[in-house]
């Protein structure tokens, strides 16, 4: 347990602290739109690591423009800036430079996951900014689904040791700041925290957890795993909305099922299967556009860090669900279009007798027995 120990808490360390805020707020921005009426660019993601042409490359880039200055309750200024993805999400990054050492590094850590409600500070200024924009909205949601992330980005520690170094003797930190955590964590959560670490470098490393990020990394390298997690995390709330709204339609339908019994109601599911594949198009159509926001093309690096960043903040698992529940609602689909066949060849096998009955009444009617 000797590498367990923690490096001394005086040790200086510098950075910053980022919150992420994210509100899924309607099936689609559209953001031409939605520049002609905000003063905002677009962003791209920038080269990851390597001097080479940048490899990521947004499908559609989120427009973005700046916020004015978040103060919290204990004082502290954040500056920040507000980002429109075209799949319906708004992001909201606010940051705070950090100097000082571990210990005040955890406990910022702590208060910031546990105690503040960052939610509840920005979502009036996002409905504030989509007031402006109403029109670059499709089919705005009543209820917004929300998200919050934290990075805590370490740039300088005294000594400027490697990767290794750093987190060979700061485990039980660097843990406690994922978990955001003040209490000592144990050497199997510990463990289990670092199995979720990546490096390009001798000098950087990122550990990645479902609620919060640690990364050690120069201002540019440190850019781009941002950009990603929270790219990863819009995905993850897209997918909660499609989960949800799935639960619904599925809810809806076995409820209509059980309401309509008897040959002659199955007429009635031709018009349930067809709103049912409607919805499901477009589920699979949104599904998509949000799967494929961002490229990968060649950056083997950027793929493997938003795989994991994606499968530590629970990405995988709602889509997992979203493609179960997809799948029951085209097979209660395919269901009712048998069941809407299976009383249309009834009805049309009984006109068939009863012209039959008709024609043969007809024909021994005037004849004398």
């Amino acid at each position: 347990m000797s590498d367990m120990q923690p490096s001394p808490a005086t040790t200086p360390l510098s950075g910053s602290v980022l919150v992420l805020i994210q509100f899924d707020v309607c099936e689609e921005l559209l953001l031409d739109r939605l520049q002609q009426t905000i003063s905002a660019r677009t962003v791209q993601l920038p080269s990851i690591k390597h001097s080479v042409p940048a490899y990521v490359r947004y499908q559609r880039p989120p427009v973005v423009e700046p916020l004015e200055v978040l103060i919290l309750d204990s004082g502290e200024r954040l500056e920040g800036e507000i980002k429109y993805y075209d799949y319906g999400v708004v992001s909201v990054v606010y940051q705070l430079p950090f100097s000082g050492d571990w210990d005040s590094l955890v406990q910022l850590a702590s208060r910031w996951v546990w105690d503040v409600d960052f939610a509840t500070h920005v979502e009036p200024v996002v409905r504030q900014k989509l007031q402006r924009a109403a029109s670059s909205m499709v089919k705005p949601y009543a209820r917004w689904l929300s998200e919050d992330y934290f990075i805590f980005h370490v740039r300088e520690v005294a000594g400027a040791p490697t990767a290794d170094q750093l987190v060979r003797e700061n485990v039980l930190r660097i843990a406690q700041i994922v978990r955001g955590d003040r209490l000592n964590l144990s050497t199997g959560e510990c463990a289990e925290v670092l199995n979720s670490q990546i490096s390009y470098y001798t000098s950087d490393v990122a550990v990645i957890g479902w609620n919060a990020a640690f990364l050690y990394d120069s201002s540019v390298g440190a850019e781009t795993a941002i950009q990603l997690l929270e790219y990863a995390n819009s995905q993850l709330l897209e997918f909660r909305h499609y989960d949800e709204l799935l639960s619904g339609i599925l809810d809806g339908v076995y409820a209509s099922l059980e309401k309509r019994k008897g040959m002659f109601s199955r007429w009635r599911l031709a018009r349930s299967a067809t709103s049912l594949h409607t919805v499901l198009l477009d589920v699979a159509e949104l599904t998509e556009r949000a799967d494929n926001a961002i490229k990968f093309l060649s950056d083997m690096f950027a793929a493997r860090l938003y795989k994991l960043a994606a499968a530590r903040v629970g990405v995988h698992d709602y889509k997992d669900l979203v493609e179960r529940k997809l799948k029951t609602a085209d097979d209660l689909y395919n269901f009712m279009v048998e069941q809407f066949n299976q009383s249309r060849a009834f009805f049309l096998e009984a006109t068939v007798v009863l012209i039959l009955l008709i024609e043969l009444f007809y024909l021994f009617k005037g004849r004398p027995l």
